[in-house]
């Protein structure tokens, strides 16, 4: 599967980008937040999920555990990689995209340092989401009431560190002036601060 690793100089970390259903590694948003994260001193992979002839098959662009063992496999690659060697790792996760991250982060020999999810659907980890270290970040637009809601209730489901952040008038793809900014500024926070602070042993 094709994807884009860039590690700058002294890089904190890398975040991987978990894209959601009828995406790609080419998404415009994920790749303006990628670039964000890049300026910042973070690294990023960009990745797609599925190959051109398995997203034919609509059941496999919401099999979240189909998507999770495809992103675990990536992780893996991303840790044999000299340039991310010893780098924490985090997940930024869109849409369905989220529920993989949080499914693969659950996993008890993936340690992840950090996970942000914008827009997405972190319910559909479903009894994953206890199991979840990694400190939480869940990105929601002020206009996107229904995906507010479902991520209330995943975040009462979490026992790591969490927090839940409204972007005010913003709907799903947050493609209002100023949205998409705001959603990349508290990527950008939220993996410094995770990727700086002391690992704890699994």
């Amino acid at each position: 599967m094709a994807g884009d690793l860039i590690v700058p100089d002294a890089a904190q970390g890398i975040v991987v980008f978990v894209h959601g259903s009828g995406s790609s590694r080419f998404s415009p948003r994920n790749r303006y937040v990628a670039s964000t994260l890049n300026q910042a001193g973070l690294g990023t992979l960009l990745f797609d999920l599925l190959t051109p002839e398995e997203e034919t098959d609509r059941a496999n662009v919401f099999d979240i555990g189909l998507l999770a063992e495809r992103l675990l496999e990536r992780t893996s690659w991303v840790r044999e990689q000299p340039e991310a060697k010893d780098l924490p790792i985090g997940y930024f996760g869109a849409s369905t995209g989220a529920a993989a991250a949080l499914w693969a982060a659950a996993e008890p020999d993936n340690a992840i340092a950090a996970i942000v999810s914008r827009g997405g659907r972190p319910d559909l980890a479903g009894p994953r989401l206890a199991a979840v270290r990694a400190p939480t970040l869940l990105i929601v637009g002020g206009r996107d009431p229904v995906v507010v809601e479902l991520n209330e209730e995943a975040q009462r489901r979490l026992r790591a560190e969490s927090r839940l952040t409204i972007v005010p008038g913003a709907t799903h793809l947050f493609e209002e002036p100023g949205a998409l900014d705001a959603v990349a500024e508290h990527a950008r926070d939220w993996f410094a601060t995770h990727f700086s602070a002391p690992q704890k042993p699994e």
